[in-house]
């Protein structure tokens, strides 16, 4: 079932019935006792772009999740502070989630001290909704490929303040290039993702929402055909699990 409305570039809604399976050894803790997940994205075109929150639902429905809702707050050039001035942003933290991803550009430099300051000021109404707060670490523009220890310094630092989640979809990138250079996961702007980027980041979302192996993963990129050999499938599978294996946070 999907219901689609729209708030600024996206909202969209997805529920899912199954059963977990493939456990791993360190499941994610958030899921009510009734199996149920509720994730809500808020952040701009890297989470919009090849429809992540999609891309999710179905890596979890493929491969046996629970009743999961998720749904996605995305508007273009938008940082967590344009989004805290909107009022259709507190609506929908207060009706109640498990998780609730922060996204915003690559934060390296000059957008570092935003993407900290309201990571703790989000954090507020998040635990007050009852869900725990995730940060979505993404990547620079490919002419700024030496912003990438700043990235994963910005959003890990942000995730420990507000004692969330870290979701580090750049340092899966950078494992991916560490066992084949040539997986292309820039878009033809090469700043956005190409559907194989977009993928690693979904993976490193789906291990730890699921608690399965990223490793373990079947079939193509979800939504699309043909956009990648089963060689780099491979191998962003694997860079998934490794980049949570070095980076994932216990959150507090």
């Amino acid at each position: 079932m999907v219901r689609r409305a729209l708030i600024g570039l996206t909202l969209v809604t997805l529920v899912l019935p199954g059963a977990v399976c493939g456990q791993s050894a360190t499941p994610f803790d958030a899921p009510a006792a009734d199996g149920s997940l509720r994730v809500l994205f808020i952040g701009n075109s890297l989470t919009a772009f090849n429809d992540l929150p999609g891309m999710l639902y179905s890596l979890l429905r493929d491969h046996g999740a629970e009743d999961v809702t998720i749904e996605a707050i995305a508007r273009p050039n938008y940082g967590l502070e344009d989004h805290w001035s909107q009022q259709a942003t507190h609506d929908a933290i207060a009706r109640g989630w498990d998780v609730v991803v922060l996204q915003q550009g690559p934060s390296a430099t000059e957008g570092r001290p935003s993407l900290l300051e309201y990571s703790e000021i989000f954090a507020v109404p998040i635990r007050e909704a009852g869900a725990v707060p995730a940060l979505y670490m993404v990547w620079p523009a490919e002419a700024r490929s030496f912003d990438f220890p700043g990235v994963s310094d910005s959003y890990s630092d942000a995730a420990d303040r507000v004692g969330g989640l870290l979701f580090p979809a750049g340092e899966a990138w950078l494992v991916a290039w560490d066992i084949d250079p040539d997986v292309e996961l820039y878009g033809p702007d090469r700043f956005h993702p190409s559907p194989l980027g977009t993928y690693a980041a979904a993976l490193v979302m789906y291990e730890q929402l699921s608690g399965a192996d990223a490793r373990d993963v079947t079939g193509g990129v979800p939504g699309y055909t043909d956009v990648a050999s089963a060689a780099d499938l491979d191998v962003v599978r694997h860079a998934a699990h490794e980049a949570n294996t070095r980076h994932r946070r216990t959150p507090r």
